[in-house]
This record gives structure tokens, sequence and C-alpha cells, in this order.
């Protein structure tokens, strides 16, 4: 799936986790068991799912990731490529070497605009 391909799908757009972090992914639902938060972050059951965005600088150029994630399992339902000079001004921040981040402000901005009924 593609960003177009997205917009399509409001029932998911309304879902997304704008706030979630890899770490936290990883955290609230393959460590469910042994994670001590409470309240709205909280997992209570198998059928608990997040949707959230990953940028990975494990492909080259880095790509955004669109996840599903839920405590059985984690799926890419989209990959997005990022603008060069937003891709650019993220790797110039970014930590050095390979890995799976957050969005920058700049990036959940752009991916906001896009995928805005509007746009």
């Amino acid at each position: 799936m593609q960003i177009e391909a997205l917009q399509d799908h409001a029932d998911i757009l309304d879902d997304i986790d704008w706030e979630m972090t890899p770490e936290d992914a990883v955290t609230r639902y393959l460590e469910w068991g042994t994670n001590w938060s409470r309240g709205k972050n909280m997992v209570r059951s198998k059928s608990d799912v997040s949707y959230y965005f990953t940028i990975s600088t494990w492909h080259d150029p880095p790509i955004i990731h669109f996840m599903k994630i839920n405590s059985d399992e984690a799926l890419e339902l989209a990959a997005i490529q990022i603008p060069k000079k937003l891709r650019d001004r993220f790797l110039e921040t970014a930590p050095s070497g390979r890995g799976v981040f957050p969005l920058n402000e700049e990036i959940r901005e752009w991916l906001e605009e896009q995928l805005s009924k509007d746009h």
C-alpha cells in the first residue's frame, strides 16, 4: 500500500497513534506482560491494536513504514518514500548507523498533510 491508498482508509487513519515510537510499540505490545504502564496505554487483550509510522534507515534511501501492531505480530501496511529535502534533513539529525526511528516533526507534518482529506 502506498500513501495514495492510505487516503481511502479513514477507519485506519482515525486510529493512527502519532505519538508512538518504535520503542513504545515494543514495550506496549511485545513486552506487555512485563509492562508496568497504566491507563490508556495499557494493552488489555490480544484484540488491542495500534497503527503508527516509523522511519527505517536499513534502506537506502530511508523509508517510512506504516505499521499495524498487536501482541501477536507487527505488520507493515505501507512503505512510503520520503521527499528528498525532508529525507536529507532527517539524515542530518538522525543517529548514525542503521535503525528504526520515530518520525521527526517535519516528516510527521508532511504525512498528516498528505493523508488529509483536503489534500
